[in-house]
């Protein structure tokens, strides 16, 4: 049986950042954080509705992904619990 990595980073977009659970074959994209004209929009991966994981108006994007990191939404997640995400964004 082979066993899966989870790697767990934070990639750049045209429009922003995305946090991504990837286990090397596939991707789930849990969380973002967007440049707007009114500043930053963020949000985290729930299942179901709660309105509290996403926000907008953020001064940084920084703010945004400390914002999306703090709901902790790889622990939706079996596998990715325990994770820690990479400090650096990468381009891709």
């Amino acid at each position: 049986m082979m066993v899966k990595i989870l790697e767990l980073f934070w990639i750049n977009w045209s429009k922003g950042i995305k946090l991504i659970l990837s286990d090397g074959e596939n991707r789930e994209e849990i969380g973002g954080v967007r440049k707007t004209k009114n500043g930053f929009d963020a949000w985290a991966k729930t299942f179901g509705y709660d309105p509290g994981r996403a926000i907008k108006g953020l001064n940084s994007l920084d703010e945004g992904r400390e914002f999306v990191e703090s709901f902790q939404p790889w622990d939706l997640y079996d596998l990715g619990r325990g994770l820690v995400v990479e400090p650096d964004v990468r381009n891709e």
